[in-house]
């Protein structure tokens, strides 16, 4: 399988956790997704990005939303990268999680954040994930029908050793859940997401959350973004509420490899 079409929604952050499962169900509903592969969501899109916010909406595993999240793919027959919502481990720590679910509303896969959002940018953004959030500390690829599929959260993309870790493991797609500010985005979101298409010859879909200046206290910086293994802009929303569609073609990513072996070539210094 050579094609894989992909819907990506961008979404606001609404004012309950119900009110924003039944947004994405909606979504999901209007959308024309018969011939869709993959469903991609934002960085908690279902709860405030705020750290006092992270334990309460906290859920454990198999709770509300992984029920819903496992229902909707389901329902649509899809692969379905439900953005990240703060999970509460076994061990009773909250975490930053992605979990993916398969055609059969199955999960196969789980990212917790690895590298927490801890900065303090001078005249910019401060945020510190690590008042409520703990660290995970696994490298997430998942098989699907159509290829091996890496994962990451947001913090997670600006380290390349994870990026090589994914590809390394087989990964020619990247899927990103991320929300950029409005500090680090306009400097950093295509910048980021272009370099690590180039450097690890992959598809790279990153999905943000839109951006809401009146009802919300961290501002997202939007822009949604598809980006081919050449490094090209093939798709990307502005800052509002958007969804798009495309279509990634992996005999592009076979190609590039074959004809500029950069995977092949490395020294690993």
């Amino acid at each position: 399988m050579s094609f894989v079409d992909i819907m990506v929604f961008q979404t606001k952050v609404l004012g309950t956790k119900e009110e924003n499962l039944n947004q994405m169900a909606e979504k999901m509903e209007k959308a024309d997704l018969s011939s869709v592969d993959l469903v991609t969501f934002p960085e908690m899109f279902c709860c405030p990005y705020e750290t006092e916010s992270f334990p309460l909406y906290a859920e454990a595993e198999g709770e509300m939303s992984w029920q819903w999240f496992a229902a909707l793919a389901k329902k649509h027959n899809v692969y379905l990268s439900a953005g990240t919502i703060p999970e509460r481990g076994e061990d009773g720590r909250i975490y930053n999680t992605a979990y993916v679910f398969d055609r059969q509303g199955r999960q196969i896969a789980k990212h917790r954040k690895v590298h927490l959002f801890d900065i303090d940018v001078k005249n910019g953004q401060y945020f510190k994930e690590s008042d409520t959030l703990s660290p995970g500390n696994e490298v997430t690829v998942f098989e699907t029908e159509f290829g091996k599929v890496g994962l990451c959260i947001c913090y997670d993309f600006r380290f390349p050793e994870l990026a090589w870790q994914m590809v390394h493991r087989g990964a020619e797609i990247f899927i990103v859940p991320a929300a950029f500010n409005m500090t680090t985005g306009p400097a950093h979101w295509e910048l980021l997401h272009r370099a690590r298409a180039v450097d690890n010859q992959v598809f790279v879909i990153g999905t943000a959350l839109a951006r809401d200046m009146a009802g919300a206290a961290y501002h997202s910086w939007g822009h949604s973004v598809a980006v081919n293994p050449w490094g090209e802009v093939i798709r990307m929303l502005d800052e509002g509420e958007g969804n798009f569609r495309c279509t990634l073609d992996l005999e592009q990513v076979h190609a590039i490899r074959e004809q500029l072996p950069l995977l092949k070539s490395g020294r690993g210094f």
